[in-house]
């Protein structure tokens, strides 16, 4: 599948009908979903590796990782409605994902590689912390998503957990009027990428 046609498909998975702001759930777009998941096919982190993403909202990284040839795809979430939905996004598209509601911090099943886009921490500072810190106890590859601002933060934890990060991609994450505190049409964000792995591992 090409790049352009991954994007194409997942442009088809609609956003979660109730986002739920404490959560922050907001859909990751799907031309940066699909950037997202062919850096990571072209490192040999999806074709036939189990693939989790925390935090998985309408599904859309587990979804995409199926269709790139992932020996498993689960998406995590502590939303049930957005289970639910998730489940209902793959199997319109015909993508072989597992679905599992559960708290970030208790979901403990081993993955190869964990591709996620964890809360920015806007509702709550550092929200994204629990999300990293599970990634890097089930996998020993991560694809992460952070506010440009928290580079330090993350970085410095990273590093303090005997990981490394190995590559960085910046994109401008737009998000739309969703929620009545919010008092712009829209509002632009810098997100990074990041790929992490544990040091001393091979690439």
């Amino acid at each position: 599948m090409k790049k352009r046609t991954l994007e194409m498909v997942l442009q088809q998975i609609p956003p979660l009908t109730q986002p739920k702001p404490f959560l922050e759930q907001y859909s990751t777009p799907a031309t940066i979903a699909a950037d997202v998941l062919f850096t990571a096919y072209a490192n040999n982190d999806i074709r036939d590796k189990i693939i989790v993403d925390l935090g998985c909202g309408n599904g859309i990284f587990a979804i995409g990782a199926s269709l790139l040839g992932s020996a498993m795809s689960i998406g995590v979430d502590a939303d049930p409605l957005a289970i639910k939905e998730a489940r209902v996004n793959a199997a319109s598209h015909g993508a072989n994902v597992e679905f599992v509601l559960a708290k970030i911090p208790q979901f403990s099943a081993r993955a190869d590689v964990v591709i996620q886009n964890p809360p920015f921490g806007s509702q709550k500072r550092g929200a994204d912390r629990p999300f990293l810190e599970t990634a890097m106890s089930i996998a020993s590859v991560v694809y992460t998503m952070h506010h440009a601002e928290t580079l330090d933060f993350v970085t410095n934890l990273v590093k303090s957990s005997g990981w490394e990060i190995t590559l960085q991609k910046r994109y401008k994450f737009v998000i739309p009027h969703m929620f009545e505190f919010h008092k712009k049409m829209k509002k632009d964000f810098d997100v990074l990428l990041l790929r992490i792995r544990r040091s001393g591992e091979e690439k």
